[in-house]
């Protein structure tokens, strides 16, 4: 027997050592009670959290895409209920509103209010017959001038005493027109559709005349 045989073998490492070694450590662990490295506790679901966070976050988008709509609905109804009871409001009046006629209104009644006017009132009627509106202003001298110089005629057209507009037009909307010298009036007739103008012009101040018009326009 040669020396290498008498000597003893090493003793060789068990090759399950490692796993041993943790099967040891996940024994330990489980013992004390806490779980395993990279197991969750029992009931513990994975992404919980961001679940709760998405759910929230879809419940607050269903209830801006409900609401917003929602307001926006109620703000227009609001809206054109004014707008209704204004336009009523409007329709049922009588006499003169103070302020200048719609731009559309001036342009479908040939109606030119020279700048800088003032004490500016209008009243318009409808029918199915003929649709009328009713102007009042003052203004210059010349103010007056440029007015009917854009109708197309002058002031040497304006007959002195002449009353071009009658007693129902002129109470309809509260006017008192005539009863002294200091009046001058012209009609002015234009090729249809354009409308016909009576023009009636107080110079009680010379300076600064008064003017009152009625153009009807026939449909």
């Amino acid at each position: 027997m040669t020396a290498a045989e008498q000597r003893p073998a090493a003793p060789t490492a068990p090759a399950n050592g490692t796993a041993a070694s943790a099967n040891g450590t996940t024994s330990a662990a489980s013992a004390n009670g806490a779980p395993p490295p990279g197991r969750r506790a029992a009931g513990e679901r994975p992404g919980d959290g961001g679940r709760r966070s998405r759910r929230w976050l879809k419940a607050l988008v269903v209830f801006l895409l409900i609401t917003i709509p929602a307001g926006y609905m109620v703000i227009s109804a609001l809206q054109s209920r004014n707008s209704g009871e204004d336009k009523q409001e409007n329709a049922s009046a009588t006499g003169l509103t103070a302020g200048w006629p719609s731009k559309v209104q001036r342009r479908i009644y040939d109606m030119w209010i020279p700048s800088y006017s003032d004490d500016v009132a209008f009243y318009e009627t409808n029918s199915w017959k003929t649709s009328s509106l009713y102007v009042q202003f003052v203004t210059s001298v010349q103010g007056l001038d440029r007015f009917l110089v854009r109708l197309g005629t002058d002031r040497a057209e304006l007959k002195d005493g002449r009353i071009t507009i009658d007693a129902d037009d002129a109470r309809k909307v509260g006017w008192r027109i005539g009863g002294d010298e200091d009046w001058a009036g012209m009609v002015l007739k234009q090729k249809e559709p354009q409308p016909e103008l009576d023009i009636t012009v107080d110079f009680d101040n010379r300076r600064h005349p008064k003017v009152y018009v009625v153009s009807t326009v026939t449909p």
